[in-house]
């Protein structure tokens, strides 16, 4: 079926999680029973594929979008992602609970699962409570070998850097870079397409099957970039109307946030597809041949042949291109 190209909207991948909770259901989603953690908004990897619901394609899976229409649709440098599948992976996620400190693989590293990629990632926050924190990469002058050595004496905490976030904050989180997410916080995070995680501690806490979750110390010391990431952090509440606002620019995503207040015209590349993830407000996506309506929590991925769009109403979207 040749379909002419159109923004696809998708029903997500929900994940449950020891650490999640039922906040995605603010986003009026379908949210299945259980500690939900997140949302694979735009995914096409073996551990979740969403689903078109819009247009000709509802129903599709993004693999098989992917295989019919991949390198027409995707564009010149949005179609190639190094294991065969879609580029980027898109997630909102309830932090309910602390998650694990974790750190990710570059691509390069060699004890990757099979058809794995590295991860580097970035997280926008969507709302916080009052004295919500992260961790955020480490103190100054922690070495392998100190890091070790907390590790073994049950301190790791101390090597950790905790910073305080709320709603509107940026941060980027190149592969080597030790994080982790903390209670309280609601955030989309813009990745590479991988479900790699290798977890430095947990808290001592069982997993949704009663067992300690596994760590993975031997690989989380040999990825972690211990001379520093180039991670970065930022406030966004300055975005004007009509003007993007560069969050994060990686080899891999190009992130930024603009304010929609009233038309604002847009055009694709025949470069990359573009994700438009919705982060307040509503409005509508207009194109040559038709319009949708947006919503807070929607994700959209627009096709790069799309050509001249328009965003109207008031919301706040992030952007997200491959450069």
């Amino acid at each position: 079926m040749n379909v002419k190209p159109y923004p696809l909207h998708f029903r997500p991948e929900f994940k449950e999680r020891v650490w999640g909770g039922r906040a995605l259901e603010r986003f009026g989603f379908d949210v299945p029973a259980g500690a939900i953690g997140e949302g694979w908004m735009i995914a096409d990897h073996p551990n979740g594929v969403s689903h078109v619901t819009n247009g000709p394609l509802s129903g599709q899976g993004l693999d098989a979008v992917r295989e019919a229409y991949g390198e027409t649709w995707f564009g010149a440098k949005g179609s190639h992602s190094g294991n065969g599948r879609f580029p980027l992976l898109i997630k909102l996620l309830d932090c309910n609970d602390d998650l694990s400190v974790q750190v990710h693989p570059n691509d390069h590293y060699a004890g990757l699962p099979k058809g794995e990629l590295g991860k580097t990632e970035m997280w926008y926050v969507l709302s916080a409570k009052p004295d919500a924190k992260i961790i955020y990469g480490l103190q100054p002058g922690v070495t392998r070998e100190s890091m070790a050595q907390a590790i073994e004496e049950g301190r790791i905490m101390d090597t950790l850097q905790v910073v305080p976030v709320e709603a509107g904050d940026t941060f980027y989180i190149p592969a080597g870079t030790v994080h982790a997410l903390c209670a309280g916080v609601v955030v989309a995070e813009i990745q590479q397409n991988s479900d790699t995680t290798y977890r430095l501690y947990d808290y001592d806490r069982p997993g949704l099957d009663g067992k300690p979750r596994e760590l993975h110390i031997e690989d989380s010391l040999n990825v972690t970039a211990f001379e520093g990431s180039d991670a970065t952090r930022m406030k966004t509440d300055g975005a004007k109307p009509g003007e993007w606002h560069t969050l994060a620019s990686s080899p891999y995503f190009r992130t930024e946030k603009g304010v929609v207040d009233g038309a604002w015209k847009l055009a694709t590349t025949p470069d990359s597809f573009v994700i438009l993830i919705v982060c307040e407000g509503e409005g509508t996506i207009g194109w040559a041949d038709g319009s949708l309506q947006a919503k807070s929590g929607d994700c959209f991925l627009l096709p790069a042949p799309l050509g001249e769009y328009t965003l109207d109403g008031n919301m706040t979207v992030l952007r997200s291109q491959v450069p």
